[in-house]
């Protein structure tokens, strides 16, 4: 029934967004106003603070909504009724909140802490906490939750234990507000752990650091793809228990600390970044079909198609979006890059680099190092969250940023370009240093319009 309802009110939407398209509203400011209301959550990993000092825990989410980009209609401080939340559930306060998803209708989000490994599920509209998990000790005893994205099919989180090197699973009823951490689903990702192809999922030649990074799973409704810290992949089935390789891919076909996976129109983007000591640079772009994995395949099938390889200076490919024109055809590919403080935009008919939107072109900030990235329902505006001078995550040659905040950009031409139109600090001010440091992004509709437009 949930499934049913929520299709129809996608199909009643697009047809309000398409008929007011058609009648003469264009992609500007005042169309998104418009026509879509929608909310921003954005992350500040730092911690709570007392005003004179950090208490080591919680952290902030700043929520904007699309009429005054400016300044916060609501802040949520993690200290507080989430941090009891976790301890109360598991003995142990939430440490650096990172990664911020919403499920597909927006009602819920999902906040992985990836220090302590804790991951929280909010009630969207009141702010509320709902419940509090810890993943499971993993490698060496480790344990953390760098990302926690909700799957396609609606049923599931899928939780990237990063250190722990494991993948584990949360089964959702989003209606009924029933929520389980599956531990028969975990998918331990080291030790005697081998592909399908009976090879080693880790191995120094093969995968040499199977720390998962990121798990999107927009392609397919029963797909999620992992990158891996030291590099290569796994396309993983996670309606299965526990959780089972479906494609396996090496160092040598997917690089490195990948997060950036978007998908529309049959095809994934997944990419390659830098971000870690061992692994201080990288820019790499690979485009896969959605479709075609089996445990049967062959590594590395299907063979994914190089988009960007740049190994020529500092560079650092991180989160990633995809831009589309009126009648919802997908146009370009967007990815940002931390180091330089610039977004490379690809055709997505031609795969070719068409631009190169520069964030500090407008002379607003010195070193803007946009991190996540995430684009308003009619396509009108790109939000950036912007690193802070104490970035909390990433290797800081890469994370450092000037001015922490929201960035927005108005986008033009359909995403062939875009101007960083303004900057919305974010302050997390202890013995008058801005310890600030946004991180997570994302963005839910709380209107009955178009929120299906942008997916």
């Amino acid at each position: 029934m949930v499934d049913m309802t929520m299709h129809f009110r996608a199909q009643r939407q697009f047809i309000l967004l398409f008929l007011a398209m058609l009648f003469g509203v264009t992609f500007a400011g005042a169309a998104d106003v418009d026509i879509c209301n929608y909310e921003l959550w954005i992350v500040d990993q730092a911690d709570s603070n007392n005003g004179t000092a950090l208490i080591g825990y919680g952290g902030y989410i700043h929520i904007f909504n699309n009429s005054n980009f400016k300044r916060p209609c609501d802040i949520v401080d993690l200290g507080a009724e989430t941090a009891q939340l976790c301890f109360q559930r598991t003995g142990a306060y939430p440490v650096r909140p990172h990664m911020l998803f919403f499920n597909l209708a927006g009602s819920h989000a999902i906040l992985a802490f990836v220090a302590s490994g804790h991951v929280v599920i909010f009630r969207a509209a009141d702010r509320k906490p709902l419940t509090c998990f810890r993943s499971t000790p993993g490698f060496n005893g480790l344990r953390q939750a760098h990302a926690a994205i909700p799957t396609r099919n609606n049923k599931h989180i899928i939780v990237a234990n990063q250190n722990g090197k494991q993948v584990e699973r949360i089964n959702v009823d989003w209606e009924r507000e029933e929520f389980v951490y599956d531990l028969n689903a975990t998918l331990a990702l080291y030790g005697n752990c081998t592909t399908p192809n009976g090879l080693p999922c880790e191995s120094p030649d093969l995968r040499p650091d199977n720390a998962p990074i990121c798990p999107p799973s927009l392609a397919d409704p029963t797909l999620t793809f992992v990158t891996l810290r030291g590099g290569g992949m796994f396309v993983i089935d996670y309606t299965k228990t526990p959780l089972a390789i479906a494609a396996e891919y090496d160092k040598s076909t997917i690089g490195a600390n990948g997060c950036g996976g978007v998908s529309t129109k049959h095809y994934m983007y997944i990419n390659s970044g830098g971000g870690t000591a061992s692994n201080l640079y990288g820019f790499k772009v690979y485009k896969l079909p959605t479709r075609g994995y089996s445990s049967a395949n062959a590594p590395n099938v299907p063979a994914p198609k190089i988009i960007a390889n740049d190994s020529t200076g500092d560079r650092d490919a991180h989160f990633a979006g995809i831009l589309h024109n009126k009648r919802m055809n997908p146009t370009y590919y967007w990815q940002p890059d931390r180091a330089q403080s610039v977004i490379d935009v690809f055709s997505f008919n031609t795969d070719k680099f068409v631009n190169r939107i520069d964030l500090k072109a407008t002379n607003l900030s010195t070193d803007p190092t946009p991190d996540a990235l995430v684009i308003s329902p009619t396509m009108a505006y790109a939000f950036v969250s912007l690193r802070g001078l104490i970035p909390l995550s990433a290797d800081p040659h890469v994370s450092t940023g000037s001015s922490p905040g929201l960035g927005v950009l108005v986008v033009k031409n359909y995403g062939r370009t875009a101007r960083l139109a303004s900057i919305s600090s974010i302050t997390n001010i202890v013995n008058g240093t801005n310890r600030a440091d946004p991180h997570g992004l994302d963005l839910r509709v709380t209107s009955d319009s178009c929120d299906v437009a942008y997916t």
